[in-house]
C-alpha cells in the first residue's frame, strides 16, 4: 500500500509552516493521513474505473477457456477549490501574550483544521457535504457492496476501504502545490460600514479531489441505529464478505458510537459478564475512528 499521504504532498512541496498546520490537525482526521495521495500537473484527469472483474476458472485437459475481461469505464477525476481565509484586528491580535503571529498561527490551526473535517466529511457525503467540492463514497459505492442494519432514525454508516492507486486514493491538483500566504495589511470594514486595520492570512494552492479506481474497493454497513439497530460481529462479517479475497480492505471507519456499539455486542456475550476491550480491528484490518461520519445521516 502506497505510504505518500497529504503530509508527504506538504512536506515535499510545502512549508514548515504548512507542515506544521497540518500535522496540528492530523488527530480529528485519520482519512487525511491514513488514505494514500497522488498529485497531479492540472486539476483533473481521465482514469479507467474497474467496474466488474473478469470471471476466470479452471479447465479440463484437452479443454478451451472462454475469453473473458474486466468492465472498465473512463471516467475524470476532478480536483476543486479550498482556501480557507482569515483575518483579525490589528489591535486585538497584538493583545495576544505571544504577540500578533501566534495570534494569526493559533487562527490558522483553527481553520486548516476545519478544512480537514470538510474534506473527510466530503469524502463519504459527496455534495450532500458541499455541491461545490468532489463526489463521495456514497456516490461510488455499489449497492451489492451495501449490508443494510435497517435502522429507522439516527442512522451512521461503517466504511471499509482498500487504498492505493488501484483502488481509493486521494487527488492533489497542481502537483500539491499547498501554499501559506504572507499574511498582509489591509483595511476592514465593520458591520456600519467603518474601517479598521486587520491582518488576512489564506491557506491556499489546495486543489483536493477523491478517486475510485476499482469499484471493488468500497463497501459499507448503512443505517446503524441507536437503537435496536446496532453495529455487531455479525454485520461486520457480512461486510468483510463483500470484498473480493484480492480487495481485502485496508482500514474500517466508523464513527465512536459504533466502535462502542460492537463492544457493547461482544460484552453481551461473554461468559463471565465482563466488559469486552474497545475493538480496534476486525479481522486484522485496523478500525479507526471519524469525526466525520455522521450519527444523522440524510443520505
Amino acid at each position: 500500500m502506497p505510504t505518500l499521504t497529504l503530509l508527504d504532498i506538504a512536506k515535499r512541496n510545502g512549508t514548515d509552516a504548512v507542515v506544521g498546520l497540518i500535522e496540528e490537525t492530523a488527530t480529528a482526521t485519520p482519512e487525511m493521513t491514513i488514505i494514500p495521495a497522488r498529485t497531479i500537473k492540472g486539476r483533473r484527469y481521465k482514469t479507467k474505473v474497474v467496474t466488474q472483474l473478469p470471471s476466470v476458472g479452471f479447465r479440463g485437459a484437452n479443454e478451451g477457456t472462454a475469453t473473458t475481461k474486466a468492465v472498465i469505464e473512463n471516467r475524470l477525476v476532478e480536483t476543486f477549490i479550498m482556501a480557507p481565509v482569515w483575518k483579525g484586528d490589528v489591535a486585538v491580535l497584538d493583545e495576544h501574550e505571544d504577540g500578533r503571529d501566534a495570534a494569526m498561527n493559533e487562527e490558522g490551526i483553527l481553520h486548516v483544521s476545519a478544512a480537514m473535517i470538510t474534506l473527510a466529511k466530503q469524502l463519504y457525503y459527496g455534495a450532500a457535504n458541499d455541491a461545490k467540492g468532489y463526489p463521495g463514497l456514497v456516490n461510488s459505492v455499489l449497492s451489492t457492496m451495501e449490508v443494510d442494519a435497517g435502522g429507522p432514525d439516527t442512522k451512521s454508516s461503517v466504511w471499509a476501504l482498500k487504498l492505493g492507486p488501484q483502488a481509493c486514493q486521494m487527488v492533489w491538483g497542481l502537483e500539491g502545490a499547498l501554499r501559506l500566504s504572507d499574511p498582509r495589511r489591509e483595511t476592514a470594514t465593520d458591520a456600519n460600514g467603518n474601517e479598521y486595520d486587520a491582518l488576512q492570512q489564506t491557506f491556499d494552492g489546495a486543489y483536493p479531489g477523491f478517486a475510485v479506481h476499482n469499484v471493488m474497493a468500497v463497501a459499507r454497513i448503512k443505517n446503524l441505529s441507536d437503537d435496536s439497530n446496532t453495529l455487531t460481529d455479525a454485520l461486520m462479517s457480512d461486510l468483510m464478505e463483500k470484498f473480493p479475497e484480492a480487495f481485502h480492505p485496508d482500514v474500517i471507519f466508523m464513527t465512536r458510537r459504533s466502535q462502542s456499539q460492537l463492544r457493547k455486542s461482544r460484552t453481551a456475550t461473554t461468559e463471565s459478564g465482563k466488559e469486552a476491550q474497545t475493538p480496534m480491528d476486525f479481522d486484522g484490518t485496523p478500525i479507526r475512528i471519524s469525526e466525520a461520519i455522521l450519527n444523522n445521516e440524510t443520505v
